[in-house]
């Protein structure tokens, strides 16, 4: 992966209590300046997602089984709004995802509604979206955060119009015979180069305005990108199976 600006933080970090959940009185996550962009090319034994000319490794979650309806230009794919959000056709459990995604330029809107999509790991645990370039939201839910359960550790967004990189490394969780949680899911998120969630240990799925129990599902299930209503781009889609 690529080299990390790292901030030290406690190795499977649990969601805290401290706070309550998409609270303005949090403190802001601090802002860092990242390095100069990188395209991470796929290395050998990736799976290429979205190669920048077509759609065909997606399909729509709004109509199952049909075509994913968002535009292709460029090399980059974009949300097209009230089409649904998109997912894989082929299914991942633990994998290292590489992903670069652009904010609508100019900016319109502030807080959620400026620029806003998601990462869905297995279609339910999202890394959000969001151009958190001067504009102020709920920690929990700027570019970087784990949806609802962990502020990232630094903003490192870049202005919109700029490309941006996630790097994940996401551990699925693991259940029992009876459906119990034996080992929850894990996730670090490397934004623009820069260390933003280190290990940090999921109480469950993500949602808004909830924290939502593990409940027993399949060890591999597709990938999703959600359509917020925002023209966010993606590009340079590729995964690495880990196990």
């Amino acid at each position: 992966m690529v080299l990390l600006a790292a901030t030290a933080v406690s190795v499977n970090a649990q969601v805290s209590t401290k706070w309550p959940q998409h609270s303005m009185d949090r403190p802001q996550p601090p802002v860092v300046t990242p390095g100069p962009f990188v395209s991470v090319a796929p290395p050998s034994d990736a799976i290429v997602l979205f190669d920048g000319r077509s759609l065909a490794n997606w399909s729509s979650t709004q109509r199952p089984g049909e075509a994913a309806k968002w535009k292709v230009a460029d090399r980059y794919m974009e949300v097209v709004a009230n089409t649904g959000a998109i997912e894989t056709k082929q299914a991942f459990g633990d994998v290292q995802l590489h992903i670069e995604w652009r904010a609508p330029t100019p900016p319109k809107g502030e807080s959620q509604e400026r620029g806003n999509s998601g990462v869905f790991l297995m279609g339910r645990y999202e890394v959000q979206v969001l151009d958190s370039y001067h504009n102020v939201t709920y920690p929990d839910g700027q570019a970087g955060a784990v949806y609802g359960q962990f502020p990232p550790l630094v903003n490192a967004s870049r202005p919109p119009g700029e490309w941006q990189t996630y790097d994940i490394v996401f551990h699925r969780p693991r259940f029992d015979a009876e459906g119990k949680v034996t080992r929850p899911a894990r996730m670090t998120v490397v934004h623009n180069g820069v260390l933003v969630q280190d290990n940090v240990e999921l109480s469950g799925p993500t949602a808004h305005q909830e924290r939502p129990p593990y409940s027993q599902h399949p060890d591999a299930l597709p990938l999703m990108l959600q359509d917020h209503g925002n023209p966010v781009r993606f590009r340079n889609i590729w995964v690495r199976k880990l196990e």
